[in-house]
C-alpha cells in the first residue's frame, strides 16, 4: 500500500498544459495511473489517439472534450471515460483556467496526428 503526499508529486509540462502526475509506478502502482492537468485559458491540446481507456472528472472550470468526433462542455463535478483506441482532444475555451483529474492504466501511449507517437511520463 502506498500513500503519496502532494509534494511528492512530479510536475510536467506539455502542448499547453500542466500536468501532475501523483499514481503511477514510481509511487507503487501496478496497474494505474493518475494525475491533475490544469490546462490555462484558451488552450487546446493537440488531437490524438489513445492506446489505453482514459477517464476523466473535471475539478473546475469548463472543458471541451471531444472523444471520436462527439463532443461535448463539461463543468466542475462532471466526468468522461474515453474508450481504449479513440481519438480524443481536450480544449479549454473559455476565459478561466480549469482543472482535471485523469485516470488510466500504466503505459499508456498517445499517436499525434503526424504518426509520431508519445509514452506520457505521468502514465508510466
Amino acid at each position: 500500500m502506498s500513500f503519496i503526499r502532494s509534494a511528492e508529486a512530479v510536475v510536467h509540462e506539455l502542448h499547453g498544459g500542466r500536468f501532475v502526475s501523483y499514481v503511477r509506478p514510481g509511487t507503487g502502482s501496478r496497474d494505474l495511473a493518475a494525475w491533475r492537468v490544469e490546462i490555462p485559458a484558451a488552450t487546446a491540446g493537440p488531437t490524438h489517439t489513445i492506446s489505453e481507456e482514459e477517464t476523466f472528472y473535471v475539478l473546475s472550470g469548463r472543458l471541451r472534450l471531444t472523444i471520436d468526433e462527439e463532443s461535448a462542455e463539461l463543468g466542475t463535478g462532471d466526468a468522461a471515460v474515453a474508450p481504449a483506441g479513440s481519438t480524443l482532444t481536450v480544449a479549454n475555451p473559455t476565459d478561466r483556467p480549469a482543472r482535471m483529474w485523469v485516470t488510466t492504466r500504466t503505459g499508456l501511449t498517445a499517436r499525434l496526428p503526424d504518426g509520431s507517437t508519445i509514452t506520457p511520463p505521468w502514465a508510466r
